[in-house]
């Protein structure tokens, strides 16, 4: 007489899923906790020196210009001429979301003063009064 196996149990194959929220939200902690944001890199600028600086309590609000020393002007890593600069603060300002509050100039040391002056007559038809020019420390 022939022998019949029988299967003593059925094995069911699962994936236990119980601890997967807890991986998502340690990765979605770890994401948030070693992301940054990216920054304008601007143009390449040799700052003037001075004996004494201060800097900006913080970036939210604030605009930086760059003018490189063959006079090209950029805005949130975008060329711009002078002519422009007036329509593109005041929309800044008016920007509900974060509006303008400090504009950063990054000038370098070789630009020709009118255009710094083009430059800050512009920010004065847009409104915006409130500039502060970058430098770097010249020590003692």
């Amino acid at each position: 007489m022939p022998q019949k196996f029988q299967r003593k149990s059925t094995v069911k194959a699962a994936i236990p899923t119980a601890s997967m929220p807890d991986i998502i939200f340690m990765l979605l902690l770890f994401f948030m906790v070693s992301t940054t944001m990216r920054e304008a890199s601007g143009l390449p600028v040799n700052l003037p020196s001075a004996k004494k600086i201060e800097k900006l309590p913080g970036r939210r609000g604030v605009a930086t210009i760059y003018v490189d020393k063959a006079g090209r002007i950029s805005i949130d890593d975008k060329l711009v001429d002078v002519k422009s600069i007036a329509n593109l603060m005041y929309q800044k300002m008016i920007d509900p979301v974060s509006p303008l509050k400090v504009v950063s100039l990054r000038i370098d040391r070789d630009v020709e003063m009118g255009l710094v002056t083009e430059v800050h007559e512009k920010l004065r038809d847009a409104g915006a009064l409130n500039v502060s020019y970058s430098a770097k420390f010249a020590g003692d």
